[in-house]
């Protein structure tokens, strides 16, 4: 992706992700977190997107916590960066990210609107509604969201 993103280190398994947010209230480590969750009808994984700063007493990540940084679009396309990234390293692999609170889910749709040219040059977004799963399409509220690579069919 062509995004201002910060460089970020990841583990053997490409599994976990850091980098280091720069800003105003100085260097906060973040984590970005893969674990299946599931798997498709047809043996597709199903990966949720943990993301928040880094909690070296856990292992894992806060997402609780709000940074202020001063650097949400670069964060972001940060964690879009992983997505593109362990997609490529595991193949057809489908991502599912929600936001800890009704909040940060509005946060995430924000960030997907605001770059949705750039993404759909490398993956799909669906959005999930009260009705089911949708392509995204910007002006609808959604509680969760869906990454797939480019034209994949989910069945």
């Amino acid at each position: 992706m062509n995004l201002e993103r910060y460089l970020f280190e990841t583990n053997e398994s490409r599994t976990r992700f850091e980098f280091d947010s720069e800003g105003p209230n100085g260097t906060i480590k973040k984590m970005v977190k893969y674990v299946e969750i599931g798997q498709l009808p047809d043996g597709t994984k199903i990966l949720n997107l943990g993301f928040g700063d880094a909690d070296k007493n856990r292992d894992g990540y806060d997402d609780n916590t709000i940074s202020n940084n001063a650097d949400r679009n670069k964060v972001l396309a940060t964690v879009a960066n992983t997505v593109l990234y362990i997609m490529n390293y595991l193949g057809n692999v489908v991502i599912y990210a929600k936001g800890r609170t009704p909040a940060r889910t509005r946060l995430y749709q924000m960030g997907i609107n605001a770059n949705k040219m750039e993404i759909d040059n490398h993956f799909d977004i669906l959005g999930k509604t009260s009705l089911g799963w949708e392509y995204f399409k910007p002006g609808v509220n959604y509680s969760a969201f869906i990454a797939k690579q480019k034209n994949y069919k989910i069945e």
